[in-house]
């Protein structure tokens, strides 16, 4: 995580000379520009082809831990509806009759007036 900040600060450094799409003409006049300068031009791209690499390269492994997160999650929500449904498909057995259909009223009764003691003495 920490060498993905030292990048990001790197940023202004890598767009550094840049203005509206090419180089600063007045910084690289085509009668001005030797060998020296040439060389140093190449290698201030290298360093920013560089940085452009390693940004992407964390960027790529970003969204591959995101899209093992989120297949997990799905893989987990699948398994819940799974549960789920068994829950449901209980809850129809226990409504099916009058005296279960008392039972759960009276459960329910019990777990709303202890939710709402519960708030109230919060």
């Amino acid at each position: 995580m920490n060498s993905r900040r030292d990048y990001r600060g790197t940023r202004s450094a890598l767009f550094d000379g840049i203005e509206e799409g090419g180089f600063r003409a007045s910084q690289y006049s085509t009668h001005e520009i030797s060998e020296h300068d040439n060389d140093l031009a190449v290698e201030g791209l290298q360093d920013r082809v560089n940085i452009l690499k390693r940004l992407t390269g964390d960027i790529h492994e970003e969204v591959e831990s995101h899209n093992r997160l989120l297949d997990r999650m799905g893989t987990d929500m699948d398994s819940s509806r799974g549960i789920l449904s068994g829950t449901v498909d209980r809850f129809k057995m226990v409504f099916e009759t009058k005296s279960s259909r008392r039972t759960a009223t009276l459960v329910a009764s019990f777990v709303a007036l202890f939710l709402l003691i519960y708030f109230l003495t919060k």
